[in-house]
């Protein structure tokens, strides 16, 4: 498990400081496998502990605008006792760890929010999500930046298989084979007519998404997006502008 510690000043060394029984986590025969660093830059982190000792108020700051970045690994914050009272839901934290807890109470805390994160992420493996489109195939489902798409039985399913498969043209008669079943005896025409009938469902606004390849087929269009900063990376320009 590899561990991100932010700390007021990054890079000063100070993660032992922050929390000190990460050093004893760090040796010790019954817990293996921990990276402890200060915030400097490196691969994903497992695990984000953000010093919240002293300046709460900031620390508070940080963890929201850090999750507003798409932080997606369980943050914990580091308080003493006294900083308990200030915690609330609003922080956007996973979890508070006091800071002169013994090296149990850390490690089992860790490894209960990196647990429930895996849980979380596997309990939402089957939605598919392309762009503002979320589809929920458990439920039959489909949602355009939350607006419900009323959409018949072969309508889902044509979205569905388009939106697995993003960017990929299929031609007519590979989503008459896939979507409708090789027992279907109808034509062309049948998936042009589910495909109008999408793109009016969509809206003007998404009706692109569903985008035609002249002489070939359909696919799904996702609009082109700037890919996010890692979390180290993302932590550190923070800290530089606090």
């Amino acid at each position: 498990m590899e561990i991100l510690v932010v700390t007021g000043q990054p890079g000063d060394g100070s993660a032992s400081r922050v929390l000190p029984a990460l050093d004893l986590l760090a040796h010790s025969r019954r817990v293996v496998g921990y990276d402890v660093r200060a915030c400097a830059t490196g691969t994903e982190p497992d695990v984000v502990l953000v010093d919240a000792r002293l300046r709460l108020a900031d620390a508070r700051s940080f963890c929201r605008v850090l999750r507003t970045t798409g932080l997606r690994v369980p943050m914990l914050a580091v308080v003493e006792e006294s900083g308990l009272v200030a915690v609330s839901a609003d922080w956007g934290i996973n979890d508070v760890v006091l800071a002169g807890v013994g090296p149990a109470e850390v490690d089992a805390r860790l490894r209960l929010a990196t647990q429930a994160a895996s849980a979380a992420a596997g309990a939402s493996n089957s939605l598919i999500n392309a762009g503002a489109l979320r589809i929920d195939p458990d439920t039959y489902s489909a949602k355009l930046k939350g607006r419900s798409l009323n959409l018949t039985y072969k309508e889902f399913e044509l979205l569905r298989y388009l939106a697995q498969h993003p960017g990929r043209v299929f031609t007519r008669d590979q989503l008459l084979r896939e979507v409708w079943g090789y027992d279907y005896f109808g034509g062309h025409r049948t998936v042009d007519v589910h495909v109008r009938r999408l793109r009016a469902k969509l809206g003007s606004e998404y009706e692109s998404m569903i985008g035609t390849v002249r002489q070939v087929g359909y696919t799904l269009v996702l609009p082109a997006r700037t890919e996010p900063q890692p979390v180290v990376a993302q932590a550190e320009a923070l800290l530089l502008q606090a």
